[in-house]
């Protein structure tokens, strides 16, 4: 019944339009007043020491990186390396803009900003060099969800703060902790590179079909020079990972060390951006970050609330008692998911779902670092979904074409990412391979 009023009043709110975030604290007050004794003041120290972890610096540093990149010509150039490798390809600019998603998604961390680095850049182009309009768009909107799933992704660092501290029960009795930032990223990096192959083949096989042109085989000292002129932004990612995976430091300072980077390499290496325009560009990124952090901290209190009410572990004791497995409870989550993912933002979807999800997935003996990707694949599905999809808006306003056709100009890649979500549902070993292979 507790839980039943809780949905309750957070469904009535969102139903009214109301901004997550919001929506979550009312939820959150709005509860407490009315059927509980929990004092305010316990609450309001809750509101501060929820978000007073240090993983949590993570998100604007990786926001603050990325803007770096998007508006410092990172992106054209490390397009301009794919197309060099694979442009005489079936296709070819349309593969070029999935590697080029890819590469960009790697130093990037988000899935919006990816479409709108690359396929501001490669639509245009492909649509000049004869390419429909609905083709050009669709790789870009579908691939540019690989911002999430390629690390360092700021998804994977709201799942780890949102079952921080989460100490759940096996199902021998025995007890799990949560995952840490580091081994959600080394997970994401198998099942990321599979995806973007998959993107891969479903564009050249597209083009194929169809007879769209491809571009003349470049040479390798073309290639050379493409690559030289990237080489700062492709750093990057051997930076990032290198760093937190040789011990050089967390995955937080990574996040602080990538925002120097970028702004070094955008200001005076390629020197794309004017030292008068950072202000714009921090601006953008405390904009951004401040919009996060105050989810985080509703959605803090939503998880404290869930916890307190011991809402999670008696969900997980009835699910368990249903007689659901592993295999039946995956195909539920992910429907369930699939279909929140049309009408919400991915972070505000994984701050609720993941601290009630968790417990009931671990109490089944399912792995938490593989489940952890899982939701991210449906995260990534759902940005290109209508009505809500965040990737088809963007796609949207670089194409000029209308939500409709945008949204069916990616349903051969969104069929693809099904497949996929699948894949790393029932095979575990392809997200737990790596982090198995370095002791994680």
């Amino acid at each position: 019944m507790t839980a039943l009023i809780i949905f309750a009043i957070l469904t009535v709110l969102l139903a009214t339009s109301m901004p997550v975030s919001i929506a979550l604290g009312l939820t959150v007050f709005s509860f407490l007043f009315f059927f509980t004794e929990i004092p305010m003041d316990s609450i309001a120290l809750k509101l501060f020491t929820g978000i007073e972890k240090f993983e949590i610096m993570a998100i604007p540093f990786f926001i603050l990186a990325g803007n770096f990149l998007t508006h410092g010509g990172v992106a054209k150039r490390m397009i301009a390396f794919a197309t060099s490798m694979v442009g005489h390809w079936h296709g070819g600019m349309g593969l070029a803009a999935v590697v080029a998603c890819a590469l960009f998604a790697a130093i990037s961390g988000s899935s919006p900003a990816t479409v709108m680095a690359v396929g501001s850049i490669m639509i245009p182009a492909m649509v000049k060099m004869g390419y429909p309009k609905q083709f050009a768009v669709g790789p870009v909107a579908a691939a540019g969800g690989l911002g999430i799933l390629i690390p360092p992704s700021i998804v994977m660092v709201m799942y780890a703060v949102a079952t921080s501290g989460m100490m759940a029960t096996g199902p021998d009795g025995e007890i799990v902790f949560s995952p840490s930032i580091g081994q959600i990223f080394i997970a994401g990096v198998v099942p990321g590179l599979i995806l973007a192959a998959m993107y891969a083949v479903t564009t050249v096989w597209r083009a194929w079909k169809n007879g769209y042109p491809r571009l003349p085989r470049a040479g390798w000292g073309e290639r050379f020079t493409a690559f030289r002129k990237s080489i700062w932004g492709l750093l990057l990612i051997v930076i990032i990972m290198g760093g937190i995976y040789g011990g050089i430091f967390t995955p937080t300072e990574a996040a602080a060390v990538s925002a120097v980077y970028a702004f070094v390499i955008a200001v005076f290496v390629y020197k794309d951006i004017r030292i008068r325009d950072v202000p714009k560009v921090l601006l953008t990124s405390a904009a951004m970050s401040a919009m996060l952090l105050y989810i985080i901290t509703n959605a803090v209190m939503f998880a404290f609330i869930l916890t307190s009410e011991q809402i999670p572990q008696h969900m997980s004791d009835w699910i368990v008692s249903l007689g659901f497995g592993k295999i039946g409870f995956l195909l539920m989550v992910n429907i369930m998911l699939l279909i929140i993912g049309m009408v919400m933002e991915p972070s505000a979807i994984i701050l609720i779902m993941a601290p009630i999800l968790y417990p009931i997935a671990v109490k089944l003996g399912i792995d938490p670092i593989h489940f952890g990707i899982i939701l991210i694949v449906n995260m990534e599905i759902g940005l290109a979904t209508p009505p809500v999809g965040l990737n088809l808006y963007v796609g949207s306003a670089i194409s000029k074409l209308g939500l409709t056709e945008v949204s069916k100009a990616v349903i051969p890649w969104l069929l693809t990412a099904l497949v996929f979500l699948m894949m790393i549902t029932y095979i575990p070993e392809i997200t737990l391979f790596l982090p198995r292979l370095m002791g994680m």
